[in-house]
């Protein structure tokens, strides 16, 4: 069986915490710019040199700006990601309840189902409930017939039939 994937967010949190820290020091050199520009017009008045010097520290700070934007637009796809997928999750979950319910599964056979939708083996499921081989792909059948399929892969097939916009997917 494959792992969970981590959320979004963790994903996007790490690529933000770098982008922050690069804002960071740019933010410190934009301050040392624009200071030692600022002390430069003071003493020296404005000339050539100090007018460059202030147009890269703006240009810094201007970068800083856009760092901070976009650590904030990249931890606000994250948070949307994470919501819509906790959305699908739950309408997942729920229909697989729906389904069971309608179906009249027992306990053992809900179980041994839902292992079959994660697309786990007979073998593996027999090993990871601790049962017999057989009594597992007696339950699958009990499980097909009652779905109405006469395989795993039709099984999942009816789950992805209900959550599947099949009008979204046309061009």
């Amino acid at each position: 069986m494959t792992p969970p994937r981590p959320p979004v967010l963790e994903d996007s949190g790490r690529r933000a915490l770098t982008v922050a820290a690069i804002v960071v020091i740019q933010a410190l050199g934009a301050v040392f710019f624009v200071a030692d520009a600022v002390g430069d017009i003071l003493s020296d008045g404005l000339g050539l040199h100090i007018a460059i010097e202030c147009l890269v520290a703006f240009s810094l700070l201007a970068g800083v700006v856009f760092g901070a934007l976009s650590v904030k637009v990249i931890l606000a796809e994250a948070r949307r990601r994470d919501e819509a997928l906790a959305v699908a999750s739950g309408a997942l979950a729920d229909l697989v309840r729906q389904k069971f319910a309608t179906w009249n599964l027992t306990p053992g056979e809900a179980d041994v189902a839902l292992f079959a939708l994660k697309g786990c083996t007979a073998n593996e499921i027999a090993a990871i409930r601790g049962t017999a081989e057989g009594t597992v792909r007696a339950q699958l059948t009990r499980v097909y017939a009652k779905a109405g399929v006469s395989s795993q892969a039709a099984l999942v097939s009816l789950f992805f039939d209900d959550l599947l916009d099949v009008d979204a997917l046309k061009p």
